[in-house]
C-alpha cells in the first residue's frame, strides 16, 4: 500500500490533483444535502477543505498558491462575464435605487467592522476575513489577502476567521428575512407583480387609439411624445391585422399590441387612450393563432457578423417586412429598439409572414449548433487583460502604498467591460449558460478547496480558543444587523415590495443560498431580478474596500 501513500501524501503534481480533486468530489456531494430546506452548495468543499487540512493532509505550497489564484481568477472573470451585460443597464431609474440600497448595506457592515476592529483590538488582518465570511464574499477575501502578501503581511489570518464566520454568514441573512416576515411584513408587501426594480424586462398591453392628438399622426411621431421607448407589433384596422413600421399613421379605432416595460403603461394608455384588459402575458397564449397570415418565431443570432452590430443597422422591418418584439439575453426581456446593440446568442421574436421569416432567418443564422462551442480564446484573453488592469497601481490620496485591484478585481472589471461592450468592437464573448456555469464552479471549486486546506491546520484549535468565539460573534452581527436595518428601510422608506428588499440585501450581502430560500417563500420573481441588479456593483465595491481596509489600518 506504499504506492497508495504516495499518491496521496507526497508531494507532487500528481498528488495535488488528487487531493484538490477528491476534496472538491466530496464537498460537491455534501452540497446537494438540505437540512430546513436550505444547502450550502459549494460552500461544502470549504469545508471539506477545512477537514482536509485538519487531518493532516497537505499539497506543495506553489501548487497551493497556484491552483487558489487560477480557481479564484477564473472565477470572478466568468462572474464579471456574466453580469456584464446588465451592469450598466442597471443603474436606470430603478436600478439606481437597488444599486444605493445595496451601497448602503456594504458601508453600514464596513463602518460596523472598523468599529469592531478598534473597540475589541481585532486587527484588520483578521477583520477582513471576518467580513468576507460574514458576507460570503470570497473574491474580497482573495482582494484581501494578495494586499496583505504585497505589504509583506501573513494572510494566513483572513482566511481562518472567514472559515470561522461564514457558516453563520450564510444563515445570518435567511434568519433576518425570516424576522422581518414574521415582524413588520404585511400581505400587501408581498406581490408577485413587477415594480420598478424590473430593470429591462418587457410587458406586452393591447391598447386602442381614442385619443384625438395622436389621429393621423405617424407611430414615429407619436413616439416623440412620451419619453418611454414602446415597440408596436401588430395592428389591428377595420378586422385586419397588419405589421405597422414608422411611418404609418394612427386613425380613432386602430388597435395595437405593444411591448413596453409594465411601469410605463400609464403613459402609454394616456398616449393612446384606452387599454384593454386581455392579459398578453400569460405563457400559454398561441401567438400563431391571432391570424392567419402572420407568425411568431423566435430566431438566436449565431452569425458572428451580426455580433455588436445595432439592430436599426439590419433594417429587417423594411427589407422584409417583419417586426421584431422583443430580445431574449440571458434570461432578461429586452425592448427591441433600433438602437440596441446585438450579441451572439441573443433570441430574436420576429413577427411576419412565414416567407419573410425564412429570410430573416438566413441573415441571423439561428443555428444553435453553432454557439455550443465556447470562445476560448476570448476568455484567455479576456483574463490577461484583466491580470494586466489588476496590476496596475492606483494612488490614492493618503495612502503611502498603491491600491491595486489584483487576482480578484482585475479580471471581474475586466469581465463587465467585455461583457457590456465586447461586442461593440464585434469580440465574441458569448458562452452558453451551462459553459459559463461549468467554468465558474470549476474555479469556485478551486479556489474553496485550496482555501480551506490552507486554512483547515489550524481551524479547530483557533474556533476553540477566545479569539474564535470573538470572530463568530462579530462575524453574525455584521451579517445580521446591516440585513434587517436595509431591508426595514427598504420597504419602508424606498417603498420596495419585500421580495425585492430581500433580493437586494442578498445581492449586497453576496448570498446565492439566502436567495435561494427568498425565491422559493416568496412569490413571483422580484427577488431574483433584485439580486441580479444589485449584486455586480456590490461585489465590486467590496473588492475595493477590503484592500483599502488593509491599506489604511494593517
Amino acid at each position: 500500500m506504499e504506492w497508495l501513500q504516495t499518491v496521496f501524501l507526497d508531494h507532487s503534481p500528481l498528488q495535488a490533483v488528487v487531493v484538490l480533486s477528491v476534496i472538491i468530489a466530496v464537498g460537491l456531494g455534501l452540497g446537494k444535502i438540505h437540512i430546513c430546506g436550505v444547502s450550502l452548495g459549494v460552500t461544502w468543499v470549504f469545508f471539506a477543505g477545512i477537514l482536509a487540512g485538519h487531518f493532516g493532509l497537505s499539497i506543495e505550497p506553489h501548487m497551493l498558491t497556484y491552483a487558489e489564484s487560477f480557481g479564484l481568477v477564473l472565477f470572478v472573470y466568468e462572474l464579471g462575464l456574466k453580469v456584464g451585460p446588465g451592469f450598466f443597464s442597471s443603474f436606470r431609474t430603478g436600478g439606481i435605487k437597488l444599486n444605493l440600497l445595496g451601497l448602503a448595506v456594504v458601508l453600514l457592515g464596513t463602518l460596523m467592522a472598523i468599529g469592531f476592529s478598534i473597540g475589541m483590538d481585532i486587527s484588520m488582518a483578521d477583520m477582513v476575513g471576518i467580513i468576507a465570511g460574514a458576507t460570503t464574499n470570497t473574491p474580497s477575501l482573495g482582494a484581501a489577502q494578495q494586499t496583505l502578501q504585497q505589504l509583506g503581511q501573513s494572510a494566513s489570518g483572513a482566511a481562518l476567521s472567514c472559515a470561522v464566520t461564514y457558516p453563520l454568514g450564510v444563515v445570518g441573512v435567511i434568519l433576518a428575512i425570516i424576522a422581518v416576515r414574521a415582524l413588520a411584513v404585511k400581505a400587501s408587501d408581498i406581490r408577485s407583480g413587477d415594480t420598478d426594480s424590473d430593470i429591462g424586462h418587457t410587458y406586452i398591453a393591447a391598447f386602442q387609439i381614442h385619443n384625438p392628438a395622436v389621429f393621423g399622426k405617424t407611430i414615429r411621431e407619436a413616439a416623440t411624445l412620451i419619453q418611454p421607448k414602446f415597440v408596436i407589433s401588430r395592428l389591428w384596422r377595420k378586422g385586419q391585422v397588419s405589421i405597422p413600421c414608422s411611418e404609418t399613421p394612427l386613425l380613432e379605432g386602430d388597435r395595437l399590441l405593444v411591448i413596453a416595460t409594465e411601469k410605463d403603461v400609464p403613459a402609454l394608455t394616456v398616449l393612446f387612450g384606452e387599454q384593454e384588459h386581455t392579459d398578453w402575458n400569460a405563457d400559454d397564449i398561441d401567438w400563431n393563432a391571432i391570424d392567419s397570415t402572420l407568425i411568431s418565431r423566435h430566431i438566436i443570432v449565431s452569425k458572428p457578423e451580426i455580433n455588436g452590430k445595432k439592430l436599426g443597422s439590419l433594417r429587417l422591418r423594411n427589407s422584409y417586412g417583419i417586426n421584431i418584439s422583443r430580445v431574449l439575453r440571458s434570461g432578461v426581456r429586452l425592448l427591441a429598439t433600433p438602437d440596441l446593440v446585438l450579441q451572439l446568442g441573443d433570441r430574436l421574436t420576429v413577427v411576419g409572414e412565414a416567407k419573410a421569416i425564412d429570410n430573416v432567418e438566413k441573415v441571423l443564422g439561428n443555428t444553435a449548433n453553432a454557439l455550443r462551442d465556447p470562445n476560448l480564446a476570448a476568455i484567455f484573453i479576456g483574463i490577461v487583460l484583466g491580470l494586466l488592469l489588476g496590476s496596475v497601481p492606483i494612488f490614492v490620496p493618503g495612502v503611502g502604498t498603491p491600491v491595486r485591484l489584483g487576482l480578484a478585481g482585475g479580471p471581474i472589471v475586466a469581465g463587465i467591460l467585455i461583457g457590456a461592450f465586447g461586442p461593440r468592437f464585434r469580440l465574441v464573448t458569448y458562452t452558453t449558460r451551462s459553459a459559463n456555469l461549468m467554468l465558474r464552479g470549476i474555479g469556485l471549486s478551486l479556489y474553496l478547496a485550496c482555501l480551506g486546506l490552507d486554512a483547515g491546520a489550524h481551524f479547530l484549535d483557533t474556533i476553540l480558543k477566545a479569539d474564535g468565539l470573538t470572530w463568530i460573534a462579530v462575524g453574525f452581527i455584521i451579517t445580521i444587523v446591516p440585513s434587517l436595518i436595509m431591508i426595514f428601510i427598504s420597504m419602508r422608506w424606498a417603498r420596495l415590495d419585500f421580495g425585492s428588499a430581500c433580493g437586494t440585501v442578498c445581492g449586497a450581502m453576496a448570498n446565492p443560498m439566502a436567495l435561494t430560500y427568498a425565491s422559493e417563500t416568496i412569490p413571483g420573481d422580484n427577488a431574483a431580478v433584485s439580486y441580479a441588479t444589485s449584486y455586480p456593483l456590490a461585489m465590486f465595491t467590496r473588492v475595493v474596500i477590503a484592500q483599502l481596509l488593509v491599506l489604511l489600518f494593517v
